[in-house]
């Protein structure tokens, strides 16, 4: 199975699994992460009607984004404040911002090249340490520091969950989207450009568990461009059957 009909296979199932829990699928993006693949096999991908895509190191965000600029380009990597530019310059949301300096720089570089720059906090909801993001008590704050900020528009939220777990990832979506909740009455009407309407979570291993919780972005890359992972699947279903 080629790239385009993994694409079209996954976009069907995440219909479905919206409409199971009665949500419409146009609320669901599906964003392939391309940073395994060079742009032919984007190009794969963009034959099946995929748009969006997302990039988690900035040479590759800036290389793809001029070789493909009619693509919706995401950042999801980790933020270094000296490549800023290279990612305000080709991004149209960046999803993994939790440090006031950076987003005061972002909102800089924003105003620099004429554009409003719409972001995601990043929240730790699940406290491991080998994560980055804000702790879900820390968010307010930093949500109130980017209502100060002209050029930034916070989105929504994202998280990751911890690997191999279906309950524990149940437990973090259900967190973050509680939190989002609390947030949306307590803190961001206050504030015109914190809306708050975008939850990124879910990815290749369990974004089924994601969409009951309001994901609106599931960022799937294994499961798009990797051969081997419909065998590595069915290997553990056949496991979890046994």
């Amino acid at each position: 199975m080629g790239i385009a009909q993994r694409y079209l296979r996954l976009r069907a199932e995440l219909d479905e699994e919206c409409r199971a829990c009665g949500r419409d699928p146009r609320e669901v993006l599906l964003l392939p992460v391309s940073k395994t693949v060079g742009v032919p096999e984007v190009r794969q991908a963009m034959e099946a009607g995929a748009f969006d895509f997302g990039e988690n190191r900035p040479d590759c965000i800036v290389e793809k984004g001029e070789a493909l600029p009619q693509v919706r380009w995401h950042f999801i990597g980790n933020v270094q404040s000296r490549r800023i530019r290279d990612i305000v310059s080709h991004a149209c949301l960046v999803h993994s911002l939790y440090e006031e300096k950076h987003l005061a720089k972002v909102d800089a570089v924003a105003a620099e090249l004429g554009k409003v720059q719409d972001v995601l906090l990043e929240v730790n909801v699940s406290g491991e340490e080998s994560k980055s993001g804000l702790s879900p008590q820390d968010v307010a704050d930093v949500l109130a520091f980017c209502g100060g900020l002209a050029q930034v528009r916070v989105r929504g939220l994202m998280t990751m969950a911890p690997q191999g777990d279906a309950e524990t990832a149940r437990e973090t979506f259900a967190g973050l989207s509680a939190l989002r909740d609390r947030l949306q009455r307590e803190v961001a009407s206050e504030f015109p450009n914190c809306q708050l309407n975008e939850l990124s979570m879910g990815m290749s291993e369990d974004w089924r568990e994601a969409v009951p919780f309001g994901a609106t972005i599931v960022r799937i890359g294994r499961a798009v461009f990797d051969d081997s992972f419909e065998h590595d699947d069915l290997e553990a279903a056949g496991r979890a059957s046994a």
